[in-house]
């Protein structure tokens, strides 16, 4: 990373170090493998992210929260290209169509992304994205979340090897109990356009003590990109169904990310 950002990146990691474990949440707005690309500098652009549960949990996670079975989640996200090692970006409006058809506002996410230079044309890429959340009691029982998501990865020809090992937070607590949901994804690109990929998004626990298996949840989605920014541009459409493997998963998922440069 670069110097100047040091500072900045230390005080991150030190506000998310103090924090603790998230409470359980059923759903996201948010199915996606970070690949550190980022907006070009001086580029806007808008990633729309729809995510359908067509056969899930028909109670909510949490008392009073929104009930998985049906509903649609969903998030324009707003970035814009600082550098090319610096994004920011803002979630807004989260929000839920329920299975009785009402909107729901949710949510609003600030996100700073910091990744190495010209990633797509490395074989070694890495990056780091910070997230901090103001959640509708509806959503998440705590009204401050955040995310740190640290980005590996590998270009190996056509192949894609990509690692998130993503740690949640609810602000309470010391730093063992961070939550540990680490998303995985293997894709391989047909051309500089197609790319067909495997995913994988799970839940572990708290660092400090991980849940049982069968309260863990893991979820696998098969995906396709068409010109989206896994080929190396920003304009385009990703699709994926996904199929919950554990008890404490939903059960299948539907994702549509369409993402645009403004």
């Amino acid at each position: 990373m670069l110097p100047r950002a040091s500072a900045w990146l230390w005080l991150c990691v030190s506000l998310c170090a103090l924090a603790g474990s998230p409470a359980a949440r059923a759903q996201t707005d948010e199915i996606q493998v970070y690949d550190a690309e980022i907006a070009a500098p001086g580029r806007f652009n808008l990633t729309w992210h729809n995510n359908f549960t067509f056969a899930g949990p028909q109670q909510p996670a949490f008392p009073g929260g929104v009930v998985p079975n049906h509903a649609l989640n969903g998030v324009p996200e707003w970035a814009y290209g600082v550098t090319d090692w610096f994004e920011q970006g803002l979630y807004l409006p989260v929000y839920t169509v329920t299975n009785q058809g009402a909107l729901l506002f949710d949510s609003v996410k600030l996100r700073e992304l910091f990744v190495v230079p010209n990633a797509h044309d490395r074989t070694f890429f890495y990056g780091i994205n910070f997230e901090l959340s103001y959640n509708e009691p509806h959503w998440e029982p705590t009204r401050f979340s955040g995310e740190i998501r640290p980005i590996v990865g590998v270009h190996l020809g056509r192949w894609d090897l990509i690692l998130n090992p993503i740690l949640d937070t609810d602000f309470k607590g010391g730093a063992g109990n961070l939550d540990f949901a680490p998303a995985v994804r293997a894709a391989y690109n047909v051309n500089s356009k197609l790319t067909f990929a495997l995913e994988e998004y799970a839940e572990f626990g708290p660092l400090q003590h991980f849940l049982p298996s069968a309260q863990q949840s893991h979820t696998l989605f098969a995906v396709v990109d068409y010109g989206s920014s896994y080929g190396g541009s920003n304009n385009g459409v990703e699709f994926g169904i996904g199929k919950g493997l554990t008890p404490a998963a939903e059960g299948w998922v539907l994702k549509l990310m369409i993402m645009h440069d403004l």
